[in-house]
């Protein structure tokens, strides 16, 4: 079978040749039939920091993706053979003190595929039987593809108190942040802000919000309180910004609450007492999705119609140009690409 590995230390990805693996027990066989370009799949291409810090090649790369179940290993009853599923990323223990204490998608020993095992940019695939989310078989493939990014988003905006007749700055409008946009819009958010100094993203944004904000040409905290007249109840961060982060938390009203997934590529400096102590700021840290929680909460949303996915599915190659759809996405000219690894 054709994988895109990660083969050395060095920056790229390598169209090799591998043989099919074989499920053991308690794993299944996935035929991929689409896989997404993650912002992670962008570390281990460029091979930054964090990647050199985590990535042991040689890996078949890639996360987010969906196929059929070709086969089972012993002691599988589910999902069965034939089966659609989407594949949550995580692989986590239930030994640790954080499974044991439901907090899955926070397992001291996470593995994740794609970085710490063979992942999905591959004809073939096999996974742990439990990480498979069996889905209708009249979903789209490149719509279950992007169900565990959308996870990140649907887990960002439905915690703490929720969204529902609040106010909300969603700050990064990349592939996640017009996620939430959609879920905050579905679950009766109001009014939306979305801050991006992208104007591609921003176009992508408009249908989701009451008021988009490009952070080079006006001031986010200005628009925010006449929007407002006082500040908004929610910051969603996404971007990863310095500048961005305090923009958001300086946005909120006290009491507000903030939800950040946004990860900065270096330590940041933030006043704890003017920005979140004497303001009675409650931040959350959004990790990953929560298991299983998120992916019920998520799916009813698409399942129902509530949230269409579709449109943020901007470009498909197949997996034999790779290159350019890295590229592409590198650029910030794509939101969510697709990769068919048969073609």
């Amino acid at each position: 079978m054709r994988a895109l590995a990660k083969l050395s230390s060095e920056p790229g990805l390598t169209l090799v040749e591998r043989p099919v693996p074989e499920p053991g027990p308690g794993e299944i066989l996935v035929r991929v039939e689409a896989v997404s370009i993650c912002g992670t799949d962008l570390h281990i291409w460029n091979w930054d920091t964090w990647a050199q810090g985590r990535v042991r090649p040689p890996i078949v790369t890639g996360h987010e993706f969906s196929g059929v179940v070709e086969a089972v290993g012993p002691g599988v009853k589910r999902p069965q053979v034939g089966d659609h599923v989407s594949l949550e990323s995580h692989i986590v223990c239930h030994t640790c003190p954080a499974c044991r204490t439901g907090n899955y998608h926070v397992c001291l020993n996470t593995q994740i595929l794609g970085v710490d095992r063979d992942g999905g940019f591959a004809e073939y695939v096999v996974v742990p039987a439990e990480n498979a989310w069996v889905n209708p078989r009249e979903l789209p493939f490149e719509v279950a593809a992007i169900l565990e990014p959308f996870g990140n988003a649907v887990h960002t905006v439905y915690a703490g108190s929720g969204v529902s007749g609040k106010s909300v700055l969603i700050t990064g409008a990349g592939p996640i942040g017009l996620m939430a946009a959609m879920v905050a819009r579905a679950s009766g958010a109001g009014p939306i802000l979305i801050s991006d100094p992208n104007p591609y993203r921003l176009a992508f944004a408009k249908p989701y919000a009451d008021r988009l904000i490009n952070p080079r040409e006006e001031d986010v905290l200005a628009v925010v309180r006449e929007v407002t007249g006082s500040g908004v109840e929610v910051l969603l961060e996404f971007s990863g910004n310095e500048a961005a982060i305090h923009q958001g938390l300086q946005a909120l009203i006290p009491g507000g609450e903030a939800r950040i997934l946004g990860i900065p590529s270096d330590p940041i400096r933030f006043d704890l007492a003017g920005e979140l102590v004497m303001r009675g700021v409650t931040a959350y840290g959004i990790a990953g999705r929560r298991l299983w929680q998120t992916w019920m909460q998520g799916t009813a949303l698409v399942y129902s119609g509530r949230v269409d996915l579709r449109p943020l599915i901007t470009h498909r190659f197949p997996m034999s140009r790779y290159q350019e759809a890295f590229a592409l996405l590198a650029s910030g000219q794509g939101v969510k690409v697709i990769l068919d690894p048969r073609a």
